[in-house]
């Protein structure tokens, strides 16, 4: 008998995926934890002891982590974002009041498309975005604002 074909993707696991480069994942993994609630799933660490690839988790969202290497870098190592993740949280207000030592670039907000929304970068240059969905808008109702020249 064949054996069944393997869920894809894998339970537990969103279709995308986001897969972030830190040069410290261990204190990463920490500091996620504690500045925005993330939980560790799992970690694998290579023959030098050191953390290869983690997983965390924030209600049903994943975040996968390893270590830049030469051909791939994260935004510390280039000194510019290189990506930005977008997380809708149940309360945006309770969850900025508890971040802790993030570097805020925008305050919780009103926003044109619905979101109530902060934007934070940890230590090592990623932008995260923590929104909460607080009202609808129609594709037609919606309008940017303007920019100041």
């Amino acid at each position: 008998k064949e054996a069944p074909m393997p869920k894809n993707p894998p339970a537990n696991m969103p279709r995308i995926t986001p897969y972030l480069l830190y040069e410290d994942v261990g204190g990463a993994i920490q500091w996620l934890a504690r500045a925005f609630g993330f939980r560790e799933r799992m970690r694998l660490t290579g023959p030098n002891g050191a953390i290869a690839h983690a997983e965390m988790q924030r209600d049903d969202g994943v975040i996968m982590m390893g270590n830049p290497g030469p051909q791939y870098r994260n935004p510390k190592q280039l000194g510019h974002v290189t990506q930005m993740l977008y997380v809708y949280v149940d309360d945006v207000d309770k969850h900025f009041a508890r971040q802790a030592g993030a570097k805020i670039i925008d305050e919780p907000a009103d926003q044109f498309y619905g979101d109530r929304r902060y934007a934070a970068e940890d230590p090592e240059g990623h932008l995260w975005y923590f929104a909460q969905h607080v009202r609808d808008v129609a594709p037609e109702d919606m309008k940017m604002p303007a920019r100041p020249s």
